[in-house]
């Protein structure tokens, strides 16, 4: 029975992933059309992306108490109502209202849905893969990714065919809606969670920030954000800027890069397997740097192949921070919402101040702090190594 229960729980969280990767390509590939009809500067949409950023530094730090209180899976269909309002209001902010504030507002929305979403999630993940005992987080990261790619490449149709972006956001809402508040239910009940009273963030406040494995986990995490969340916010204007292309070519490579880091995720269980965590990471951070100076220096054909390499390099930091973070299950909870919390940040704050670095020196050469970010991540990248009793450092 508990093999069953936990198999139901990893397929429920399979599509959770998904559809929360799906939600948010939504939107972000309609970045570039945000920035157009509203006629923003890259600082101003940095700056209106800055939203995106008060909602998570909002919603993370009692994304543990939630789940404490009230269960990963309640959390989730609260994140899942809280994003579908969000693409509603941003649809509405862009085509009726043309108004910077209220896209705001609902990018506001969306990021605390997403916030308190993914750290249940995650937390749900972490869950199985200790009843399961085996890697799973990469597969579970790997869905996120698969459904980020069917969000952009759908995006790059419609956004080619003209659809309004109020049209494009209320239907990925009524799909979001549909798909996020059905698959909770097969999520663990709470008493069969083998996290649920080994420490979470609400019973021992602050204890895992002291921790220094847990913090030096926290910056491979924080890199590995910062470098998916620069591609996942700026890529397609970049592209479409820098290298003088048409707008679905910049959401042609946004889908790219979101491909090559779906395929990372599903062959890097086995390269992990094999390998271990670390050697497997240093390769990765490197292929990151490398890809993002062919997408800044290379021609545009070249700027795809870094596209690829730079979606492979960045495909398992997250996920291996998280499974790292969980090895010991006694101290999981508490460090997977440290790490969570970094990761989070990262990948909402560092992006939009980006455009802040754009208004200086472009877009595109802004990118080249991608390679600048590796040098600290594989100086922390041994902390990661398997530690099945991990205690507290």
């Amino acid at each position: 029975m508990a093999g069953e229960r936990a198999t139901a729980a990893r397929n429920a969280v399979l599509l959770t992933f998904a559809v929360n990767g799906f939600g948010f390509a939504s939107w972000a590939s309609r970045i570039p059309d945000i920035r157009a009809e509203l006629a923003l500067t890259p600082g101003e949409l940095g700056r209106t992306l800055l939203a995106g950023a008060l909602g998570s530094v909002v919603a993370l730090p009692f994304a543990g108490r939630v789940i404490t209180a009230h269960g990963a899976a309640r959390t989730v269909c609260a994140g899942v109502l809280l994003v579908a309002c969000g693409l509603l209001g941003l649809g509405a902010a862009i085509d009726v209202a043309g108004d910077v504030r209220v896209s705001a507002a609902a990018i506001l929305v969306i990021a605390v849905g997403i916030s308190l979403w993914d750290v249940a999630m995650n937390h749900e993940g972490a869950a199985v893969e200790q009843l399961l005992r085996r890697t799973v987080m990469p597969v579970f990261h790997a869905l996120f990714s698969a459904g980020t790619v069917v969000g952009a490449l759908l995006a790059a149709g419609i956004v080619a065919l003209g659809v309004p972006v109020w049209i494009h956001l209320a239907g990925a809402a009524a799909v979001v809606l549909v798909v996020g508040l059905r698959t909770p239910r097969a999520f663990l009940a709470r008493a069969t969670d083998p996290t649920r009273d080994s420490g979470v963030v609400a019973s021992t406040p602050g204890s895992a920030w002291l921790e220094p494995r847990t913090l030096v986990i926290g910056l491979v995490v924080l890199v590995a954000a910062l470098t998916e969340g620069t591609a996942n916010d700026w890529i397609a204007i970049a592209v479409t800027e820098g290298h003088d292309q048409p707008g679905w070519i910049g959401v042609l490579a946004f889908a790219t890069f979101l491909s090559a880091m779906t395929c990372g995720r599903l062959l890097g269980v086995r390269l992990l397997d094999r390998y271990g965590r670390v050697p497997v990471l240093r390769v990765l951070f490197g292929l990151a740097a490398v890809g993002s100076l062919l997408v800044v220096l290379g021609s545009t054909p070249l700027a795809f192949v870094g596209v690829v390499l730079w979606g492979v390099g960045a495909s398992l930091g997250f996920p291996v921070g998280m499974s790292a973070a969980a090895d010991d299950p006694a101290r999981a909870a508490a460090r997977l919402s440290v790490v969570s919390t970094v990761g989070y940040l990262a990948f909402i704050v560092g992006p939009p101040l980006l455009g802040l670095l754009g208004d200086h020196v472009g877009v595109l050469r802004s990118l080249l702090l991608v390679g600048l970010l590796a040098v600290p991540a594989l100086l922390a990248v041994p902390a990661v190594r398997e530690r099945m009793s991990a205690g507290s450092d």
